[in-house]
């Protein structure tokens, strides 16, 4: 059987009368991508929020190669391999593509801010800084203003600081968004190296993206898991098409 490297255990998350995730099992087995698609509004956010440790599961269990996270919280779990693209950028604009990596590495490793030219001059972070430029293609823009980036390039920058961690796994929260054909194109070559690394739990709503790239996909609506499996099994199967998927489903 295929190793599991992530596994949520009913995972439940309520904001009032609204359950955000309402047992939510799923996991994440070595070399896959694994899609996670489902209407705005349906959980899917929240439930990377609950793995990541921004958000607190009302109950549940969240488990990175056997080890249980919970009680751990971003910084630590991001320490022992959980590697984040966040849907909105996060990006400092006004910095460098490098200092945003040596920066966003020590941010995400929960190191105490030092000083910004002695962490420049860190011979280590820097290495880390450039391999993980070099693996998204980004080593040419290393001295570029972030702001002066196109959108699909900050998308790679944002991969390239969770590459720094050297993740077990990634978690990707609508790494399309925003992309024109050429950048999804790219971006979708990117992915399919990335999962060689580590493998991916990818949030979509592009569905071409999800069916050329995801080996399995997972279904979510009002907090639940409706259905899992292959993209050849979601795309046939009739209560998915009418619940979500519709004639966004690719020939």
């Amino acid at each position: 059987m295929t190793e599991v490297v992530l596994r949520t255990e009913r995972l439940f998350k309520s904001f009032g009368a609204l359950k955000a995730t309402n047992g939510v099992s799923l996991d994440l087995r070595k070399g896959e991508i694994h899609a996670l698609i489902g209407p705005n509004g349906a959980g899917k956010s929240t439930l990377i929020q609950q793995i990541t440790g921004h958000l607190a599961s009302d109950s549940g269990a969240v488990e990175l190669m056997g080890t249980p996270l919970t009680g751990l919280g971003p910084a630590q779990r991001a320490q022992l391999g959980l590697g984040r693209t966040f849907q909105i950028s996060a990006l400092a604009m006004e910095h460098t593509v490098l200092q945003n990596v040596v920066l966003g590495a020590l941010g995400q490793r929960g190191t105490v801010m030092r000083f910004f030219a002695p962490v420049m001059k860190d011979k280590s972070l820097l290495a880390a800084a450039h391999e993980a430029l070099a693996q998204v293609g980004l080593s040419d823009f290393a001295s570029t203003r972030t702001a002066d980036l196109s959108h699909g390039q900050r998308r790679q920058l944002e991969v390239a600081v969770a590459l720094t961690l050297k993740p077990k796994v990634f978690l990707m929260d609508e790494p399309m968004a925003g992309l024109g054909l050429e950048g999804a194109q790219q971006m979708i070559a990117l992915l399919t190296e990335l999962r060689k690394a580590a493998p991916i739990l990818l949030i979509e709503h592009d569905m071409d993206a999800v069916f050329a790239l995801a080996d399995r996909i997972s279904v979510l609506v009002y907090g639940e898991i409706i259905a899992t499996g292959t993209p050849e099994e979601i795309k046939v199967n009739p209560e998915i098409r009418r619940a979500y998927l519709g004639d966004e489903v690719p020939a």
